[in-house]
């Protein structure tokens, strides 16, 4: 939720956490206030495709990195038609962006879109405070809307959880469109957006792919009549165990046997599915510096991600499903998080990460060409 004023951008500004944590700054961006469940982003470059990513509605974003905006804002590197976060924490924005492919600043951007943030507090000791309290409710008010405290941190605690939110359909997109295989078109595959980001069908294009990215409440018959060689579960929002119409079409899909990819929403999608649990995560992984093992190979990627929910399913044994037998791929380093899944009786897996990496790192690209394999392996 937001409601916002441009310009002022000198405001007094104030972010308010549930548990009454105050932190005072200036207003950066529109002027106004907002609602969401504040989180933390480690990554020290990419705040554009953060800003833009589809996974982050509801949430009001933590940059960790020091200063932001440095690089301005241009009009490729967008992951969707618009920003989604709720609000954005900076501690010390740029004062003149400087690349020869911006064509502004990010505040004018942040103001353009009417996204309410806050600049020039300490994000160390915030980032600190939610990595020991966990990610919580909170709010971001500057100019008219600052009011005294009890009463700010009342409507902060006012708000709905991010657990139980059901968000996936409200940023998916409404109609079917098409990305064409980049040259020769080898594959067809269905995309269920759950959120999806621009880079993933870019990059299944640039294998030969062409993606039909369908809408989140897409049938199994609207699935097939694409003529799907594959079938891929996007990234998202919100909580997996609200998402009950994307497991029974991922159900559907592992019925009848079609090559499977799933990345981040898409792999809590394909827990849920194969009978696992999903659980929030006290404060989540966000950023493009997480370690993860590739237990099949036993190689080490740095990994992009953002998610604040995770699959349940035991590290140490291959667990039986409905659909086969079923292990943990990967995990993370940190923390031994569930970071992928993959069936062993039949090509289907996931990843809890996000291998399209736009702002990289680009150690876990290879995933798309996993899923090519899969495809050629079911043609053969």
């Amino acid at each position: 939720m937001t409601t916002s004023t441009r310009g002022a951008s000198k405001a007094p500004a104030v972010l308010v956490l549930e548990d009454g944590r105050i932190f005072r700054g200036r207003a950066y961006g529109a002027v106004g206030e907002t609602f969401g469940e504040a989180v933390f982003s480690t990554g020290m470059t990419g705040y554009q495709e953060t800003l833009t990513d589809p996974s982050y509605a509801h949430q009001i974003v933590v940059a960790t990195a020091p200063q932001i905006g440095n690089t301005g804002w241009n009009d490729e590197d967008d992951e969707s038609r618009r920003i989604w976060v709720s609000g954005y924490v900076v501690r010390d924005p740029a004062r003149v962006p400087s690349n020869w492919r911006a064509k502004r600043s990010l505040d004018d951007e942040l103001v353009a879109q009417d996204i309410v943030g806050i600049s020039g507090i300490d994000t160390r000791a915030l980032t600190r405070h939610l990595r020991e309290r966990g990610s919580m409710r909170s709010g971001i008010f500057s100019g008219e809307a600052i009011a005294a405290e009890s009463e700010l941190v009342a409507r902060v605690q006012a708000q709905p959880h991010m657990k139980g939110a059901s968000l996936y359909e409200e940023v998916a997109t409404k109609e079917t469109y098409v990305v064409p295989a980049v040259g020769e078109k080898k594959f067809t595959v269905a995309a269920i957006d759950l959120g999806i980001k621009g880079m993933t069908p870019h990059r299944m294009a640039q294998r030969g792919i062409e993606v039909h990215v369908l809408p989140a409440t897409a049938s199994v018959d609207e699935v097939y009549a694409v003529e799907p060689d594959g079938v891929f579960f996007s990234n998202g929002p919100g909580d997996p165990a609200t998402a009950d119409g994307p497991v029974a079409l991922m159900a559907a899909v592992l019925e009848r046997r079609t090559p499977l990819f799933g990345i981040c929403f898409g792999n809590q999608i394909l827990g849920r599915a194969l009978g696992f649990g999903t659980y929030k995560l006290k404060y989540g992984h966000r950023g493009i510096n997480q370690p993860v093992q590739d237990r099949t190979t036993g190689k080490v990627e740095v990994t992009a991600h953002n998610h604040g929910f995770a699959v349940d399913a035991p590290l140490d044994k291959v667990s039986d499903t409905k659909f086969g037998r079923a292990e943990v791929s990967h995990v993370c380093l940190n923390d031994d998080v569930v970071e992928g899944l993959q069936l062993l009786d039949q090509p289907a897996f996931s990843v809890q990460y996000h291998p399209e990496a736009a702002a990289g790192p680009h150690d876990a690209a290879y995933l798309f060409d996993r899923f090519v394999s899969l495809m050629e392996g079911q043609r053969a």
